[in-house]
C-alpha cells in the first residue's frame, strides 16, 4: 500500500511549558512512560494536560511483539523505590486517576505482578482517592499472580487483546489469544472492572473483528479501545490499511449495540487515551442509574 498517511492522520504538536516540565520532572526521577517509549501520537497532546500513562519495571520488553516500538532484551531487576517515586509524581501532579502499565517481564517469577502491587500500594498511601487503572501483561498465565493484583484493587484492570486471533503469529508471537481472553475472564470473576483494547489496519476483516468482540464480551469484558496501528519502523509489522474514521464509528455503534458499556473507536486511541475522561464518564453513568 501507499505508506503515505491520509488526513486524517495528521495531528499537530504539542510542545508547552507543561509538556516540557513533565518531560524534565519524568527524566529527574528516572521514570519511563509509554507515552515515549512506544512513540505515542497522543503524547504531546497528553503531557500538556498533566496526563501521562506510567511503565513501570523499567523500559525494556523481554518479548519482541512486532507491532510494538519498546525495545526488547534483558531487563534489570525492578527497583524498589520507583513505587514511591512514581506516587510523588502523581501527586505533584494533582491526578484524579492515573494509568499504570509495564513492559513483559518473563524473567521474573511473578512476571512483576508484586511490583504493580507495590505501585498501587504507594499511590494509595500518598494520593487517597487516586483512580487507578493497571494495563497489565499477560503473566505468562500465572493466576496466582493476577491474583495478587487483584488483591490491590485497581479501578480498571486492562489486557489488551491488540488484533485478531489470525494474526497471532505474525504480530504478537510470543502472546496467545485465548490466554489473553483468559486474564480478562479470571479477572471479572474477581470482582474487577475489566477493558481492552485493538489495533485495526493490521489486515483484519470487519467480520474478525466483530468475533473477538463477541469473545471480549463472553469474557466479561465491557470496556473497549479500537486504535489505528501506526507502524513505528520499517522493521515492525506493515500496515496495511489506514482506516477511515467513518469505519471507526462503525466500530463504535456495533460494540455498544453488543453490549460494551463504554468504547472509545478513533484512528488516534490507544489504549490508555484520555482513560481519566473515559473512566469519569463510565462513573457518571453508573450514578445516572
Amino acid at each position: 500500500m501507499n505508506d503515505k498517511r491520509p488526513v486524517w492522520l495528521t495531528k499537530r504538536l504539542i510542545v508547552d511549558e507543561r509538556v516540557t516540565t513533565l518531560e524534565r520532572d519524568l527524566a529527574g526521577l528516572r521514570l519511563n512512560t509509554v507515552c515515549q517509549e512506544a512513540c505515542c501520537p497522543n503524547q504531546g497532546e497528553c503531557f500538556s494536560h498533566g496526563v501521562a500513562t506510567f511503565l513501570i519495571m523499567g523500559n525494556i520488553c523481554t518479548r519482541n511483539c512486532r507491532f510494538c516500538a519498546v525495545k526488547s532484551g534483558t531487563p534489570s531487576a525492578p527497583d524498589p523505590q520507583e513505587p514511591q517515586r512514581l506516587a510523588q509524581e502523581v501527586e505533584r501532579l494533582g491526578l484524579r486517576f492515573v494509568v499504570i502499565t509495564s513492559v513483559t517481564r518473563d524473567d521474573l517469577d511473578d512476571g512483576g505482578a508484586g511490583h504493580f502491587v507495590s505501585v498501587i500500594s504507594a499511590l494509595r498511601e500518598r494520593c487517597p482517592g487516586v483512580g487507578i487503572e493497571v494495563l497489565i501483561p499477560d503473566f505468562g498465565g500465572s493466576e496466582s499472580a493476577l491474583v495478587k493484583v487483584a488483591g490491590a484493587r485497581p479501578e480498571i484492570l486492562n489486557h489488551n487483546v491488540e488484533t485478531i486471533p489470525r494474526l497471532y503469529s505474525s504480530v504478537r508471537p510470543q502472546a496467545e489469544y485465548r490466554r489473553s481472553l483468559q486474564v480478562l475472564s479470571q479477572a471479572g470473576r474477581m470482582g474487577l472492572l475489566t477493558k481492552s483494547g485493538l489495533m485495526v489496519g493490521l489486515g483484519e476483516t470487519l467480520e474478525e473483528v466483530k468475533e473477538v468482540m463477541l469473545d471480549l464480551l463472553n469474557a466479561g469484558c465491557r470496556l473497549l479501545t479500537i486504535g489505528q496501528y501506526l507502524m513505528p519502523s520499517k522493521l515492525h509489522h506493515k500496515v496495511v490499511e489506514y482506516v477511515s474514521p467513518e469505519i471507526f464509528d462503525q466500530y463504535k455503534d456495533l460494540a455498544l449495540s453488543m453490549g460494551f458499556s463504554a468504547v472509545a473507536s478513533s484512528p488516534f486511541v490507544r489504549s490508555s487515551y484520555m482513560a481519566d475522561e473515559f473512566y469519569s464518564l463510565l462513573m457518571a453513568g453508573k450514578r445516572s442509574h
